[in-house]
């Protein structure tokens, strides 16, 4: 019952903050004048100190004004260890080991809002024990590709699971009066090129699938920075491009926080400061006073290039985030902060144990009764890997991370026989690119199973009551910087699952990835699979108790998993990374299981497949009417009720399919969800609102989104796959 309370007060404390954070984006006329004033006071030279970094992740102070540093932070899943005013090596602090958690797409494997909430201000309150005012995050960029290699710090392949999560994440971190930098807008759905490439997608695909996170992001989230992708849209680069810039987010969103480069992604004095950008960092050049906009930027300014207006605007946004999170204010800058407790690694655990999800279960292998078994073979080089320190950017010097053999260990060793195998040999080697991986890196990739232990890690299976396999990938092919170039398990990996399950009919497969792999020949030969991504510093933990029913597993996959590569619409039209320079979204809107449901396309596990230890039922849908206008909201209801033994987490989700629409729609998109926990017997009405205005359509003749009236049907399902009931309303 514990996980339900939770739930429900971090819900009701998300829903308390929401209004908070709308109230923060409204223009405060004491700001302005808080504003006007210090810039004033300013020199020419001081507003543009503000305007980059002085470092690797500092901005320039201003004491006269009373303006401190201003310090930033990688950290979307942890606060990044501390790095060298100067270079990109490790500073060798002993006290900057940070809460470890999981990663972008278990964080979305959750489907929490609650859980995200959480997490953001436990990252706000060690980034501001750290000393830091801006935190680098969350990613939000679609996965349109299983290869790209950047897909485990971003969410799912859906824009709506990813707005209402990222929403609440952003609330819970600024709630602690830590900045968000919400990246990488936009477009940034590959790591081939990613400096260079230019992206063409269509203003429907742009508005229906592309931009939707970011928007709630601004809108309903009040994020206080966007970070921009290296790439470019329509021949400009994401750092300077006006569309995106200064019409879509600071026009038609209305942002006035600080617009910033990711680091070395600026191209230009004056195309940067006409088109919106606010801040420059990382560019790679030794002297800070030769950036972009340092004195390439005062001097614009006096020659005319550059109105000084716009160089107040920009100094204007710097200040009003630094007022917005008190750091103008030393008695409260750093208020709420905290490093490494009790709380926050708990936070950790449960993030980890809500985000695995179980994808097979024949013959009820799990959950392990240790009480009923003499031994079990744990076998794979990810039972013993940290995955902590990998992805570039994304690690953590994490305060500890738990192994699976370490959990199995120290939890049953004293219980049952652990026979452990390696299994399998990481063969792969990455190197990552100048500059701390700015520039594209790679990897020499990995080879066959070697014989001698792929026979040892098969007498260990033979002679034990269980066999758990923990494979998967690394942070070689999981990373910042360079693209997969498979889909395929590396390391001989499929040969291995095969093999062990021919001499032991109770194998578990627990995959370690942070993004789609081939799952085609595991899923035909183990009887049980559980995908348990890189997961935080409680990793080992949560998939001990997860595998043994201490806990009961209620993470639902937020990508789909298909038969081959060939089958994903990116690659379907050869449109992956892109020829000479451009990549084409020739898919447009249909990404993900959109492009699987429209094109009948079969697949191995759907999106937001996740099966549990025990079962649901769901009741009949119905609406609170049949008819709605196009201000409406329609309210779903429908009862669930744990039929089964064990209490458990259900995230019923809501598809909505325009029965007959002027335009090629997807044949069904997620319009809602509801995580629900539930006693063995209980039952709960459950209700979930949808605004009509979320039926429509980006009409790109009248350039603005349309609800055509007609028929809507919604689905409650259990996945895209797994649809229980359906009921109709008309839209007049």
């Amino acid at each position: 019952m514990k996980k339900s309370v939770l739930f429900v007060a971090a819900t009701l404390v998300l829903n308390t903050l929401g209004m908070d954070a709308q109230q923060v984006n409204k223009k405060d006329p004491q700001v302005k004048k808080r504003i006007e004033k210090l810039i004033k006071r300013m020199t020419l030279e001081e507003k543009v100190s503000l305007l980059h970094g002085n470092s690797k992740f500092y901005v320039e102070a201003i004491p006269r004004l009373g303006i401190p540093e201003w310090a930033l932070s990688d950290g979307p899943h942890g606060v990044r260890a501390e790095i060298n005013r100067h270079d990109w090596a490790y500073a060798g602090w002993t006290n900057d080991s940070a809460t470890y958690f999981p990663t972008g797409t278990a964080f979305a494997a959750a489907w929490n809002p609650g859980l995200a909430y959480r997490r953001g201000e436990v990252l706000g309150e060690e980034a501001r024990f750290r000393g830091k005012d801006v935190l680098l995050g969350p990613g939000v960029n679609i996965i349109r590709s299983p290869l790209n290699g950047r897909n485990f710090e971003y969410m799912s392949e859906d824009p709506f699971l990813n707005a209402k999560l990222t929403v609440p994440y952003i609330q819970g971190l600024q709630s602690r009066d830590v900045a968000a930098s919400v990246k990488h807008y936009a477009l940034n759905n590959q790591e081939t090129e990613r400096t260079t490439i230019d992206v063409y997608a269509s203003e429907r695909a742009l508005r229906e699938i592309y931009l939707p996170p970011f928007k709630a992001a601004v809108e309903e989230g009040g994020a206080l920075t966007v970070m921009c992708a290296y790439n470019k849209f329509r021949g400009e680069f994401c750092s300077e491009n006006h569309y995106l810039v200064r019409d879509i987010l600071k026009g038609e969103w209305g942002f006035d926080g600080v617009y910033m480069t990711d680091w070395n992604a600026a191209h230009s004095t004056v195309g940067l400061a006409m088109n919106g950008l606010d801040l420059e960092m990382g560019t790679d050049k030794a002297d800070y006073n030769d950036w972009f906009y340092a004195k390439p930027l005062i001097e614009a300014v006096q020659n005319g290039e550059v109105p000084e207006s716009v160089v107040d605007e920009m100094v204007g946004n710097v200040l009003r985030v630094m007022i917005r999170t008190n750091v103008l204010d030393p008695k409260k800058r750093f208020s709420n902060a905290s490093m490494n407790t009790p709380e926050h690694q708990y936070e950790a655990y449960r993030s980890a144990v809500e985000a695995v999800v179980l994808l097979k279960n024949e013959n009820n292998v799990l959950p392990i009764n240790i009480d009923q078994i003499k031994s079990v073979a744990i076998i794979g080089d990810n039972a013993t890997r940290r995955h902590s320190d990998g992805g570039l950017s994304s690690e953590i010097k994490a305060l500890y991370e738990v192994t699976p053999l370490e959990a199995f260990q120290k939890k049953y060793g004293d219980k049952v026989e652990i026979n452990y195998a390696l299994g399998y040999e990481k063969l792969s080697t990455f190197v990552e690119g100048a500059n701390n991986g700015q520039s594209a890196g790679y990897f020499t990739d990995g080879g066959g199973l070697d014989e001698k232990v792929l026979d040892e890690a098969i007498e260990a299976a033979r002679k034990s009551d269980v066999a758990i396999i923990f494979c998967g990938l690394n942070h070689d092919y999981d990373t910042e910087s360079a693209d997969k170039q498979y889909m395929q398990l590396p390391y001989g990996q499929t040969e291995l699952i095969a093999e062990i399950s021919k001499v032991n009919p109770n194998t578990v497969v627990v995959v370690i990835a942070g993004s789609p792999v081939d799952l085609v020949a595991p899923s035909i030969c183990a009887p049980a699979i559980v995908w348990g991504w890189f997961n935080g510093m409680e990793a080992g933990n949560a998939f001990a108790d997860i595998l043994t029913g201490k806990e009961n597993p209620s993470g639902k996959m937020p990508f789909t998993l298909a038969y081959s590569l060939d089958q994903y619409p990116a690659h379907a039209f050869n449109n992956y990374p892109g020829r000479k320079g451009v990549v084409n979204y020739d898919e447009g809107i249909l990404v993900g299981y959109r492009w699987f449901d429209t094109k009948k396309q079969p697949v191995v596990y759907p999106f937001g497949h996740g099966l549990s230890y025990t079962t649901f039922e769901y009741g009949q849908l119905s609406t609170d009417k049949q008819v709605y206008g196009t201000d409406d909201v329609v309210k779903v209801s429908f009862t669930l009720t744990n039929t089964g033994s064990r209490q458990g987490g259900e995230v019923a989700q809501l598809y909505v399919s325009d029965v007959e629409s002027s335009v090629c729609r997807p044949s069904k998109e997620l319009k809602g969800f509801d995580k629900v926990f539930l006693e063995p017997g209980e039952t709960r009405t459950v209700e979930i609102s949808v605004p009509v205005s979320e039926l429509a359509f980006y009409d790109e003749t009248q350039r603005k989104f349309v609800v055509e009236p007609g028929e809507f049907q919604f689905h409650i399902a259990a996945s895209a796959g797994d649809i229980k009931n359906t009921v109709s309303i008309q839209v007049q």
